[in-house]
């Protein structure tokens, strides 16, 4: 995730036409921070330097004394910079798909650190410093190699949102199931998973339909793991609406695509899910996809992702007014929705407001990106997990409750 705001050019900020600029975005091939970012001290709160060639900060970044929010994604780091440890109001940290192997202790800006984003590098351990950060809610740690979780992070107790999916762990850390604001949680993908993803896969009958029945017309979204496209069908004497979902490669902020593939398989048909009606095969380019059913376009998003300040909570439009039936009817669909999950053997771990559509005669729980398997011979396991996927349900209720007053 990084903000949606149009680049400067170095050019701009050397001829010091951005003064007092509260938003810098540069994506302009930087091998090192240009020094003129110093030039906005006083002002510079949210900083973009992803897409760059980077690998270090200058050593008194600090002097970025509002600097609150900084994303360095897609660059050359094979560490968490020191300094921003020093940075005093820094609360949202974004390296993703860097090279980084080490997140030093003095890197963690304690003091005021909400929001940690290192999905898709190399860290095989964390600092116990993370279980200083008193205000934390929100740890991206997918596709890394780690095995194991700082025991300190049981101190963090708003800690509401934690992605693990695609990294090494042979357990879930018991510390876990003790924090009390714990509500979305990912761990798809890692080794003890990897036997149940199995046994539940080898359960399902997996139709395959030929790429060459397909014909794309136009997006009906993008995601973080791929992109939904209007399509049809062919083989009948009609060609029929479906949704194709072509995944994107590699790792997303969840995990894997492919676990988002088995997880919607082993997901199958209820009338509050989207199902599917098979698998892509013969693929060009070996891309990965899903045939689904086409849903209603008059389905509508109930609420936005959250936002910068949000953080964990979606962000709901101004006009949204429900009746109280409504509200009733909504939370009705998803919860029916997540206890069929929880019946073929998953857990949401993403059941938010921005992944329910719905109108006055339907309500559909989309979106198995962040789904987990839950655990097959453990039932006081699962149980725990589950009362995970309670309280964002509890959170959404709640949501509900105050759009129908």
């Amino acid at each position: 995730m990084t903000p949606q705001s149009q680049a400067h050019t170095l050019a701009q900020l050397q001829a010091g036409m951005l003064a007092g600029a509260k938003h810098l975005t540069l994506r302009c091939h930087l091998t090192h921070v240009p020094p003129q970012i110093f030039d906005l001290a006083d002002s510079l709160e949210i900083l973009d330097l992803s897409g760059n060639c980077l690998s270090d900060l200058p050593k008194d970044s600090h002097r970025l004394k509002k600097l609150r929010i900084l994303f360095c994604s897609n660059n050359q780091f094979t560490h968490l910079p020191e300094v921003l440890g020093q940075c005093e109001q820094l609360s949202m940290i974004g390296f993703k798909a860097n090279q980084i192997n080490h997140i030093p202790a003095n890197a963690i800006p304690t003091h005021a650190l909400r929001w940690l984003i290192v999905t898709d590098n190399a860290v095989t351990e964390l600092p116990n410093a993370l279980g200083d950060c008193a205000y934390l809610q929100k740890l991206m740690l997918a596709g890394n190699q780690l095995t194991t979780l700082p025991s300190s992070l049981a101190n963090c107790h708003a800690l509401e949102l934690l992605r693990i999916s695609a990294n090494q762990f042979e357990t879930l850390p018991d510390f876990l199931f003790e924090l009390p604001n714990l509500a979305w949680l990912a761990y798809a993908g890692n080794p003890f998973c990897n036997a149940i993803e199995q046994v539940l896969i080898s359960q399902q009958p997996i139709q395959q339909i030929d790429w060459q029945h397909l014909t794309l017309r136009q997006v009906l979204g993008e995601g973080a793991s791929g992109v939904t496209y209007h399509a049809l069908l062919h083989g009948n004497d009609t060609p029929e609406p479906v949704a194709v979902k072509l995944f994107k490669s590699g790792l997303t902020s969840d995990g894997l695509p492919q676990c988002e593939l088995h997880a919607n398989l082993i997901a199958g048909e209820h009338p509050n899910v989207v199902g599917i009606k098979g698998v892509i095969h013969n693929h060009p380019q070996q891309v990965l996809g899903l045939v689904m059913p086409l849903l209603d376009p008059n389905l509508k998003i109930l609420a936005n992702p959250p936002s910068f300040v949000s953080c964990t909570r979606d962000v709901y439009a101004n006009n949204v007014r429900l009746t109280a039936q409504q509200a009733r009817f909504i939370l009705d669909g998803v919860t029916q929705a997540a206890q069929h999950l929880h019946a073929t053997g998953l857990m949401h771990g993403d059941l938010y407001a921005h992944n329910v559509l719905w109108n006055d005669e339907k309500v559909v729980l989309s979106d198995l990106g962040g789904a987990s398997l839950l655990p097959l011979n453990n039932p006081a396991l699962k149980q725990k997990i589950l009362k995970l996927e309670a309280r964002a349900l509890a959170i959404l209720a709640a949501e509900l409750r105050r759009c129908s007053e």
